[in-house]
């Protein structure tokens, strides 16, 4: 099998295998391995890093950056193709969305291919850095870039750069225990409510910053505006279910399969778990 058709085939089975795929199925677990094994010996983990055909999303070209202990191959992971596959269902749904934490850009890449308008958000200068070489190496006209973290409010504040891991920077405070080597410094912030009242979707990765994220949201927006976020802790958990009780929300885990959330236990507690979508609709809103 050709690379073209495997990746084309790999979308439409992952849209086909949603609700297998939660951690704790075997499909899940023997699809990851083989994904891993795939993208560390594709164009991606190469320096120029293609380009490559990326089935539905076109040529796409990403050099290899590491961040740490994490590098871009990593970015590619079961997780993350899922929520592609998710983009790409929505491509008629949604229009102007909002990319918190972008990081290198990919999200703001395929959501770009995918036909919408994108903010993204990246408060780390070197990750803002190679985000705008991955729009430029791509062609991406339609990604702008706001070089800030989201909270509740506009102004600065400190950022913590883990160098150890950069895809677990965060702000000050939003996390209890950083480790490793640490990097401070300011940045801005910006207050999400505006952007969220002029989109349908967010995509909020912002490392144990959600609820205040969250709770900056306008309520009415949630009319028509859809989110997808990792929940890292128990607490954030809790926090999540009780904010979803009050603004009439549903949560729909890929834990559960992309079933509707109906408990605590139902909700990630940790990235490996794999992401939730709220949303006010009644069915998951997948295409």
């Amino acid at each position: 099998m050709s690379n073209d058709t495997f990746i084309e085939q790999l979308f439409v089975a992952l849209s086909d295998l949603r609700g297998q795929m939660r951690v704790s199925r075997a499909s899940y677990q023997v699809m990851k391995k083989l994904l891993i094994d795939y993208f560390r010996a594709s164009a991606f983990a190469s320096e120029s890093g293609g380009p490559m055909n990326f089935g539905p999303f076109g040529s796409l070209q990403l050099g290899y950056r590491r961040m740490g202990a994490i590098d871009s191959v990593d970015l590619f992971g079961i997780d993350e193709l899922l929520v592609f596959a998710y983009y790409w269902a929505n491509r008629n749904r949604y229009r102007k969305t909002l990319d918190l934490g972008a990081n290198l850009g990919l999200h703001s890449i395929i959501m770009s291919r995918c036909g919408y308008e994108v903010t993204a958000f990246e408060p780390d200068p070197v990750h803002q850095e190679w985000l705008l070489a991955n729009l430029a190496s791509n062609n991406i006209t339609n990604v702008k870039l706001e070089c800030a973290a989201v909270s509740d409010t506009d102004g600065e504040a400190e950022f913590v750069r883990v160098v150890g891991n950069t895809t677990g920077s965060h702000l000050a405070g939003a996390k209890a225990s950083p480790y490793g080597e640490l990097n401070r410094f300011p940045v801005k912030v910006r207050n999400i409510a505006s952007f969220a009242e002029a989109a349908d979707f967010a995509k909020i990765d912002v490392e144990g910053h959600e609820l205040v994220v969250l709770n900056a949201i306008p309520a009415d927006c949630w009319n028509s505006f859809d989110a997808l976020l990792e929940v890292g802790t128990l607490s954030n958990a809790e926090g999540v279910l009780a904010y979803s009780k009050a603004r009439g929300l549903n949560i729909f885990a890929q834990k559960t399969g992309w079933e509707k959330v109906v408990s605590l236990n139902d909700i990630p507690t940790s990235h490996r778990e794999g992401s939730i979508v709220l949303s006010r609709r009644v069915d998951f809103p997948w295409g």
